[in-house]
C-alpha cells in the first residue's frame, strides 16, 4: 500500500477493503488529458505569480508532458491504492522529477481539481455532441430534399389523419435536433466556467491569479463562490438533462423507423448492413439498430435520475458522494454519441418505398377535413360542416367507398352547398399544396424550409 497524502493525521494505514471500495481510478482515468492540461496551466500560473520559480515550473511541465505520453501510449502503471487519476499523476511526477513535484499542489485541492477536469472534459464532449447533431441534421435535410415528392399519411393517435410530405415529417426531427443543439450550446456556456483556485472550499491564502489560469485554459468566466464551486454539479445535471431529451427525440424517431420497416407499414427498408437476422427464423430482418437506440434512451434518462438522486440531499460543500458523478456522466456521453453516430450513418442508406406511402394516403378518409373546410368556405359554420362530413364518412363506410369515390349526387345528400368543384380539392396532391400556412406541409413551404435549413447548416460550417 502506498502512503497517502493525509497520512500525517492517521495512526493506521487505510484498510485494503477501504482502498478498493473508495477507488475511482477505473472510471476517472479517462480524465488524464484534462488533469494534465489543468496541472500545466496551474503550474504556469504559480510561476507567473512567483509562488514557484520558472525553473521549477519548467521541470514540472516537462515531467507532466512525459507522463501524458506514457498514458497516451498505454505505458502507465495503475495502482488501485492510489485512488484516482490525480494521485496517480502526482505520484508518478514525484518519481520522475523528485520532491519539486510536491509543489504542484500548492494553492489547489482535489476538490477544485476534479471540478476542473470535469468541466474541461464536458466542454469538449458537449462541442462534439453539437457537431454530431449538426451532422445528423444535414442527413435529414439531404433526405428531405431527395424525397420532396414523396407523400405519406400523417398520423395522430397512430391513426391515419391527413396526408403530409415525407420531407415535412423528416424536417420535424430536424427541428427537434435544432433545439437539442441549442440547449447543448446553452449548457456549454455554463460549463465554461473556471473552478480552479477555489481550493478545498474556502479559497487560498496564496496570491494566485485565477484570471490568468482562465485565459490559459480558455474559460470565459471564473466561478464566484468557492463553496458553491467545489460542490456544484449542476453543469453535469444540465448536460444529462439535455442528453436525455435528445435521446427521447432519437427514440421517437427510432420507434417510427421500426414501425415503417414492419410488414404492416413497409414504408422504408433498412440497409442489410444496418440490420440483423434471427438465430432461428431464416426470413427475419430485424431493425436492431433503432431498437437499441430506443432502449438506450432509458439508460441515459436513468443516469439523469441517478445524478439528481446523488445531489438532492448533499450539504455544502464537497462530499465523497460526488465521486459517483463520473460513471453516470461518462456512460451518458458515450451512449449519446454512439446513438447519434449510428443513426447518422444508417439514414442515408435507407430505401424509401414511395409508392407504398402514396397508396396508404388513398384510404382512411384522409380528405375528410378538406371537405369540411370546403363547406366552411361556402358559408357553413365549421362545427356544422364537421358534423355533415362525419355523416358522409359514415355513409361511405357503409358502402365500402372513400370520399373521393362518392358521386356528386351522393355528396349533395349531405349538403346542397356541394358542387362539382368538390373534386378539385380531394386529390392527395391538392390537399398537400393547399396547406400553405406557416409551418404547413405545402410543397412550397417544405422547399423553403429545406433551403432555410441548408443555410443554417452552411453558417455552422457543415456544408
Amino acid at each position: 500500500m502506498s502512503n497517502k497524502t493525509w497520512n500525517g493525521r492517521f495512526a493506521q494505514k487505510t484498510d485494503r477493503s477501504v482502498e478498493k471500495f473508495t477507488a475511482s481510478i477505473d472510471v476517472d482515468k479517462r480524465l488524464y488529458p484534462y488533469d494534465i492540461e489543468g496541472s500545466i496551466a496551474h503550474c504556469r500560473m504559480l510561476a507567473n505569480a512567483m509562488i514557484i520559480t520558472d525553473d521549477e515550473a519548467s521541470t514540472l511541465i516537462q515531467g507532466l508532458g512525459k507522463i501524458k505520453r506514457e498514458l497516451d501510449h498505454g505505458d502507465f502503471q495503475f495502482d488501485e491504492s492510489l485512488e484516482d487519476i490525480h494521485m496517480h499523476i502526482e505520484t508518478r511526477l514525484v518519481e520522475e522529477v523528485g520532491k519539486v513535484a510536491l509543489k504542484l499542489h500548492t494553492a489547489r485541492s482535489r476538490n477544485d481539481q476534479v471540478a476542473l477536469d470535469l468541466r474541461l472534459f464536458l466542454r469538449d464532449e458537449t462541442s462534439q455532441t453539437i457537431s454530431g447533431l449538426i451532422s445528423l441534421q444535414k442527413v435529414l435535410v439531404d433526405l428531405a430534399e431527395t424525397h420532396i415528392e414523396v407523400i405519406m399519411p400523417g398520423y395522430t393517435h397512430l391513426q391515419r389523419a391527413q396526408p403530409v410530405l415525407f420531407s415535412h415529417h423528416l424536417l420535424a426531427y430536424y427541428e427537434m435536433l435544432k433545439r437539442d443543439a441549442a440547449r447543448f450550446q446553452n449548457c456549454w456556456e455554463r460549463i465554461n466556467v473556471l473552478p480552479l483556485g477555489t481550493a478545498a472550499l474556502a479559497g487560498t491564502t496564496y496570491p494566485i491569479d485565477r484570471q490568468y489560469t482562465a485565459e490559459l485554459l480558455g474559460f470565459a468566466q471564473i466561478s464566484a463562490n468557492s463553496i458553491d464551486t467545489v460542490s456544484d454539479r449542476d453543469f453535469i445535471i444540465e448536460f444529462l438533462s439535455c442528453a436525455s431529451l435528445c435521446m427521447v427525440h432519437l427514440s421517437r424517431f427510432s420507434e417510427e423507423l421500426i414501425l415503417w420497416t414492419s410488414s404492416e407499414f413497409q414504408f422504408i427498408e433498412l440497409p442489410d448492413a444496418f440490420a440483423t437476422g434471427s438465430s432461428m427464423m431464416p426470413q427475419k430482418k430485424n431493425p436492431d439498430v433503432p431498437e437499441l437506440v430506443r432502449g438506450k434512451s432509458g439508460r441515459v434518462i436513468g443516469n439523469l435520475m441517478a445524478m439528481l438522486s446523488v445531489m438532492k440531499s448533499l450539504p455544502l460543500s464537497y462530499n465523497r458522494d460526488l465521486q459517483e458523478d463520473k460513471a453516470l456522466l461518462f456512460d451518458a456521453v458515450d451512449t449519446l454519441r454512439a446513438c447519434i453516430d449510428i443513426i447518422t450513418r444508417m439514414l442515408p442508406k435507407i430505401k424509401v418505398n414511395a409508392q407504398v406511402m402514396q397508396q396508404a394516403t388513398a384510404k382512411g378518409y384522409l380528405n375528410a377535413t378538406d371537405v369540411a373546410d370546403y363547406l366552411a368556405n361556402k358559408g357553413m359554420p365549421f362545427r356544422e360542416a364537421h358534423h355533415c362530413v362525419g355523416r358522409a364518412v359514415s355513409y361511405a363506410l357503409q358502402n365500402n367507398k372513400e370520399l373521393h369515390q362518392l358521386s356528386l349526387d351522393e355528396f349533395k345528400v349531405f349538403s346542397k352547398l356541394i358542387t362539382e368543384d368538390i373534386f378539385d380539392i380531394l386529390s392527395t396532391r391538392a390537399m398537400i399544396d393547399r396547406r400553405k400556412s406557416v409551418g404547413g406541409t405545402a410543397t412550397e413551404n417544405v422547399e423553403a424550409a429545406i433551403t432555410s435549413a441548408k443555410q443554417e447548416l452552411a453558417e455552422l460550417g457543415t456544408i
